[in-house]
């Protein structure tokens, strides 16, 4: 089995950066109104700025999520590689531009190449980690020898304020009068963010640069014994039973906004942390042997810095305990960009110039969907 190694990452925001008091100016006002539950959800969510693909004040795109990938992919393009060097495209996003065909082929369109691999990873946040780890399959098997995984997010579009209308001119009163469902839906809206990354990952280290070697990527999922906690395209019945937005009348889809992004908050502060960290953990603890002494730097990808204690809350339960010192984390200037989160943080990591050889990196990327975690090793070398 071949060595995998990460040779760049780079990242591509769409234009300038959004304030908190400037974030309705793009996602509109539902019903004219402001929200009641911006203020609340931005002071517990802590982050500061985010990117939109929208354009402040007419809600129109000016990206789209294929675009984002093509934008960090070409800055992939140096004196050492080539787009045409590419025998693996795997992207992975919550929130492709169409239902098929599969986003990664529209990527590979706005690139412009072709006779290559691809993969597309859905999902939420772990789209992306799923995305590398195909590729990094790939590699230590030996069929592939130099590809391209990339997560982006294109989130803004969906929860623009146009997608409420309906619902909102039909049921204004009803969610007025009960506050969780509002909240339900409109709480999303101040949590993400658009961006994308990308890495070139090889079976070959970089000879005059750092590189970061893949130790191992273990990813588990626990949705056989968990409900559905964040979701979109469905509608939870009373029974607890699934019912899919395809079920529905056209009509009945817009007045629902079924196809907006929802989370059970409740249900996400009382599992995100025992079902994405500290049992998720222990099982990799015992199967790695891993110590939390070797690592030097530890990249969580959280949404909130509301969740920043409580993960290390999580890791002291497991018997695994990184201080906050070894933390890396860009969340409050870059948003939560769900399934590019682990690809932005770690763009910034990998190019800062702070990374020595023989340190050792931990990242941890959880997604609420039906709770499911990810742990990758990098070792830099």
């Amino acid at each position: 089995m071949l060595d995998v190694y990460i040779n760049n990452i780079q990242k591509f925001m769409p234009n300038e950066p959004v304030e908190n008091k400037d974030i309705e100016e793009y996602l509109g006002y539902i019903g004219g109104k402001k929200s009641k539950a911006k203020s609340i959800v931005l002071r517990s969510n802590g982050i500061k700025r985010r990117f939109y693909v929208l354009e402040k004040g007419t809600q129109k795109p000016l990206f789209t999520n294929a675009q984002l990938c093509s934008n960090a992919i070409n800055k992939l393009v140096d004196e050492e590689f080539s787009l045409k060097n590419i025998e693996c495209l795997a992207c992975g996003t919550t929130s492709p531009d169409q239902l098929m065909p599969g986003h990664t082929l529209m990527v590979q369109g706005e690139l412009g190449i072709s006779s290559i691999e691809t993969i597309s990873a859905s999902g939420i946040c772990l789209s992306g980690i799923n995305a590398l780890k195909y590729i990094y399959y790939g590699i230590k098997a030996g069929e592939i020898r130099k590809a391209v995984a990339c997560g982006s997010e294109a989130s803004s579009p969906i929860l623009s304020a146009r997608n409420f209308t309906e619902e909102s001119n039909h049921k204004l009163d009803e969610l007025e009068k009960n506050a969780g469902i509002a909240f339900e839906k409109d709480f999303l809206r101040w949590m993400l963010s658009d961006g994308a990354g990308a890495m070139r990952v090889e079976n070959l280290p970089n000879k005059n640069k750092i590189s970061l070697k893949i130790e191992f990527i273990d990813i588990l999922s626990y949705a056989g014994e968990m409900p559905v906690c964040m979701y979109s395209g469905l509608e939870i019945q009373e029974d607890n039973s699934i019912k899919s937005w395809r079920a529905y009348e056209q009509k009945e889809i817009m007045e629902k906004s079924l196809l907006s992004v929802k989370q059970d908050v409740k249900l996400l502060n009382e599992n995100i942390v025992e079902y994405t960290v500290t049992k998720p953990l222990l099982e990799i603890i015992k199967k790695r042997g891993i110590e939390s002494s070797t690592y030097d730097y530890f990249v969580p990808h959280y949404s909130s810095t509301y969740f920043r204690d409580k993960l290390y809350d999580g890791l002291i339960k497991a018997n695994f305990e990184i201080p906050y010192e070894k933390w890396f984390t860009n969340l409050t200037t870059h948003g939560n960009t769900g399934s590019a989160s682990i690809y932005i943080m770690l763009e910034e990591l990998f190019n800062s110039g702070k990374l020595e050889k023989g340190q050792k990196i931990l990242c941890y990327i959880p997604e609420s969907g039906r709770f499911s975690t990810a742990f990758m090793s990098l070792e830099v070398v």
